[in-house]
């Protein structure tokens, strides 16, 4: 069931797996995606391990609030951006308010672990260990493959059965070549994502954020939290740059790559990842490990 909260003066819907009293686990979603993006199976298996998940719809996607107001921005570097990625960091610490949560383990893939990088370094006391998959701590580290950027840049749809074509489409130039392409779950998922809403304008002043709010190197440098990267090394929307210069600027981080894995979360090495992502919420803090 989704839900609502009311986070930083927008309206965020989100739903959750677990029970409320297991370990705080936050997810992320990354450019354009909603909550319905991360896998159902994926967030129960997590779920087992001992977490209340919660994943949620970032601002304009899915059914949080869309800022139309602000209309399309322009998508160059040093053009202004309705709102940078640490006002969604802001908006993933108002959503914790509202769940009661003083502090979580935080998971964000691609633009999503620019966020929890962002909220880690904005809110460092409410995140208990940080988890950046598939991501950068600059859009000009790991940047796209022209055949990524072509895709990235598709024309909006004009219909549903376009916008599922078209997802099956970009999924097959960024998704894993070392794994099989999963056409029946990304056709399925995009159907969804298309009947809650699309909003190829929203997704636009989503990415104008990313544009806009520069390098966080010098801020991941002042945290302490445990912090764990992950990177396919096929991956061509972010390359493998991207994960290890986020691992390198984070004290104590640790990083795994995966061989095969492109811009998503291949089925064979979800326990592999989940094991990960646990082990590092037992770690000590950089500074309590001297």
């Amino acid at each position: 069931m989704t839900l609502m909260a009311k986070s930083n003066g927008i309206e965020i819907a989100y739903d959750s797996f677990g029970a409320p009293g297991d370990r705080p686990l936050l997810l992320i979603m990354g450019l354009g995606s909603q909550l319905v993006h991360w896998d159902e199976e994926f967030c129960e298996l997590l779920a087992a391990r001992g977490h209340h998940v919660v994943r949620y719809d970032n601002r304009d996607v899915g059914l949080s609030t869309h800022l139309t107001e602000a209309g399309v921005p322009e998508l160059v570097p040093g053009a202004a951006a309705p709102y940078l990625l640490s006002d969604m960091a802001d908006d993933a610490a108002g959503l914790m308010d509202a769940l009661g949560w003083p502090a979580a383990h935080v998971l964000g893939v691609s633009m999503g672990g620019m966020i929890a990088q962002a909220l880690a370094i904005g809110h460092p006391d409410r995140v208990l260990s940080l988890t950046s998959i598939m991501s950068t701590p600059g859009p000009d580290v790991g940047p796209p493959t022209p055949e990524a950027m072509a895709a990235l840049f598709s024309p909006p749809a004009p219909d549903r059965q376009t916008a599922v074509e078209r997802a099956l489409e970009v999924w097959a130039v960024i998704g894993s070549p070392g794994y099989e392409m999963d056409r029946e779950r990304i056709a399925k998922v995009a159907g969804l994502a298309y009947d809650r809403a699309y909003d190829p304008a929203g997704t636009a002043r989503q990415l104008a954020a990313i544009l806009a709010s520069g390098d966080r190197t010098e801020g991941l440098g002042g945290l302490t939290m445990p912090a764990l990267v992950i990177h396919g090394e096929a991956d061509p929307l972010v390359q493998i740059a991207g994960g290890r210069a986020t691992a390198a600027a984070i004290p104590g981080a640790t990083l795994l790559t995966y061989p095969g894995m492109g811009h998503d979360l291949p089925r064979p090495l979800w326990e592999e990842i989940m094991d990960a992502v646990t082990a590092v919420q037992g770690r000590p803090s950089a500074a309590a490990a001297g």
